[in-house]
């Protein structure tokens, strides 16, 4: 996936531009930009990617996406077939983190809402959000611009207080992510994200960093806190997870689709990284699928 830069800066003057979106699928673009996005999905399924995170994600579900971190919805393949009557719906806000200016958000009261959009670096999903919430970001457009701001405000300080929310990419990814290597960071991301399903080995991506093998483990684990190896599991991983949440192949068959080469190391990485067997994480999601 190619990294796209893209621009959601409005172009009505204002400093929150809120859309309400109702198309055939989502923006199939892996991309980042400058201001953060507050997401309700109304209608849709498919693969969620923020960072490193890799998740299914379905109708329902609200996420804060921090500026500039790379990010896609992508929907399942029953969008893209040419009859298909599915629709893709959300509801999607952008705004700076200083849209109501510095000062304003250093104040202490705004002190929860200052460390939220800070954690939203990492992406958050809200889990068990009310429907009250849900509907004041389907009637957000609706309303004129400086009730708007004020409407935002206390629908971010009613997500931070809820307390139940999941950080999605890893720490590591994100703070590496627009240091002095970006473009050699970017160049191995977009090739472990294109081929993490085929055999990759830390010498083909240090060939590919124009590094010798020993400089880039050394690179890589500096960066990360983790080896290569590592850091292409927890890829693979993360997409077995979507693969076995949709149900339409074996176990076995997933394993070698995303890049194992037995069952055996699958499953032990599997338990290494998620801490649980695959059938065991299959059925504790079943009842959510």
């Amino acid at each position: 996936m190619k990294l796209h830069l893209l621009d959601r800066s409005s172009t009505g003057n204002t400093s929150i531009t809120v859309s309400q979106n109702n198309y055939k699928n989502f923006l199939k673009v892996w991309h980042f930009h400058e201001e953060l996005e507050l997401v309700y999905i109304i209608k849709s399924t498919g693969t969620r990617f923020v960072g490193d995170s890799i998740e299914k994600f379905q109708s329902g579900e609200v996420i804060l996406i921090g500026k500039n971190v790379p990010h896609m919805w992508l929907n399942d393949e029953a969008y893209f077939e040419e009859n298909s009557s599915l629709t893709a719906q959300a509801v999607s806000v952008h705004f700076k983190d200083n849209f109501v200016g510095k000062e304003f958000l250093s104040l202490p009261e705004m002190q929860p809402i200052s460390q939220l959009l800070k954690k939203a670096t990492q992406g958050i999903k809200f889990n068990n959000v009310t429907d009250n919430i849900k509907n004041e970001l389907l009637h957000l457009s609706s309303l004129n611009p400086a009730i708007k701001i004020t409407r935002i405000i206390e629908i971010l300080s009613k997500l931070e207080q809820t307390q139940h929310y999941t950080l999605l990419s890893s720490n590591g990814f994100i703070n590496t992510f627009h240091q002095t290597e970006n473009k050699r960071l970017n160049t191995i991301y977009e090739y472990v994200y294109q081929n993490f399903h085929t055999p990759i080995s830390s010498k083909d991506v240090a060939e590919l960093a124009n590094m010798n093998a020993s400089a880039f483990s050394r690179f890589f684990k500096t960066i990360h806190r983790k080896p290569f190896t590592r850091f292409l599991n927890e890829i693979r991983i993360g997409f077995a997870c979507k693969m076995l949440l949709e149900n339409k192949e074996s176990i076995t068959s997933i394993a070698y689709a995303c890049g194992f080469g037995n069952i055996s190391n699958f499953n032990r990485q599997f338990r290494i990284i998620k801490n649980e067997s695959p059938s065991s994480f299959l059925s504790q999601h079943k009842k959510h699928l």
